[in-house]
């Protein structure tokens, strides 16, 4: 907790940059990373091209998820953007971008607790003009391609699943995969410890799958959520994930999808909600944010 105190501490950087104590935490997790006293790599040494920190690799990756620009476009000071984007599809491929979203809630977890009893679930569609998987049409529309991001938050939205599908997937058949989909290990309901599932009316008729797995189901308005209004005890929570996923859009590379591959796409999702982990932790320590 001290340790984290002194975060606060720091001026705030730019929103496209990341902190030094953000690095600290998650350098090891880098993956194949060759080092020396004071630099971390992306390429192994040798002759040819200078190496470029890995540092300065993933700050590049996190310039186009903030700003949504193109990887050629990336501004000279982060590097070469064809470099970047290579490094960004190595990191993929070895799980990098989960990992420090798994780390961000584990940490979050120990320090603070991660909200469990109160769960909420929803999806939210985004443009994908160029997608040439996990997209569909979007419903009211002829030709306007779209995917759907299906999110699970705790009470205090933190993002704990996400899953990716076609804009024309209802959000009840996506429901099963995101509650499989935990990054973190999720501990088991009890009668002491019960966890609610807070779902809109779109999940209507989803009852015994979201009992099979030890939640009790709390459905929004149109589904009977006035009459648990006269429970003085009960406060509406599923607004949260609407929240969680209007957080997403602030990082412009996710506003509409222009990946054609769905595994780049949820990538870049996964660094989105390691960096909300990360902020979230420095906020609820000392109401300091890690980038903003």
């Amino acid at each position: 907790r001290d340790e984290v105190k002194e975060m606060g501490e720091k001026k705030s950087i730019r929103s496209w940059t990341i902190s030094d104590e953000f690095w600290e935490e998650i350098k090891d997790e880098v993956p194949e990373t060759k080092r020396d006293a004071q630099k971390h790599y992306v390429h192994a040494p040798g002759q040819g091209r200078k190496r470029m920190p890995a540092r300065k690799a993933l700050e590049g990756i996190f310039y186009v998820l903030r700003t949504g620009c193109q990887w050629k476009a990336l501004p000279g000071e982060h590097g070469s953007g064809s470099t970047v984007h290579r490094t960004f599809q190595k990191w993929l491929a070895a799980g990098f971008f989960e990992k420090i979203w798994a780390k961000g809630l584990e940490k979050y977890d120990e320090i603070e607790g991660i909200g469990w009893a109160w769960q909420s679930l929803d999806g939210c569609m985004v443009k994908a003009p160029l997608a040439q998987e996990s997209v569909g049409k979007i419903q009211r529309t002829e030709e306007k391609m779209g995917t759907k991001r299906s999110v699970l938050t705790d009470e205090n939205g933190l993002p704990l699943s996400v899953v990716l599908s076609g804009a024309n997937t209802p959000d009840v058949k996506l429901l099963e995969a995101t509650l499989d989909h935990f990054v973190i290990f999720r501990p088991g309901p009890g009668e002491d410890h019960p966890q609610n599932l807070c779902l809109d009316a779109g999940y209507t008729g989803s009852g015994e799958k979201v009992r099979e797995r030890g939640y009790r189901l709390i459905f929004g308005p149109a589904a009977g959520e006035k009459e648990l209004e006269r429970n003085p005890d009960f406060h509406a929570r599923r607004w949260v994930v609407e929240v969680t996923h209007s957080f997403f859009n602030r990082f412009r590379k996710l506003l509409v999808r222009f990946e054609k591959k769905a595994a780049n796409y949820l990538a870049l999702v996964q660094l989105a909600c390691a960096v909300i982990a990360w902020r979230k932790l420095i906020q609820v320590i000392v109401g300091f944010g890690i980038g903003s």
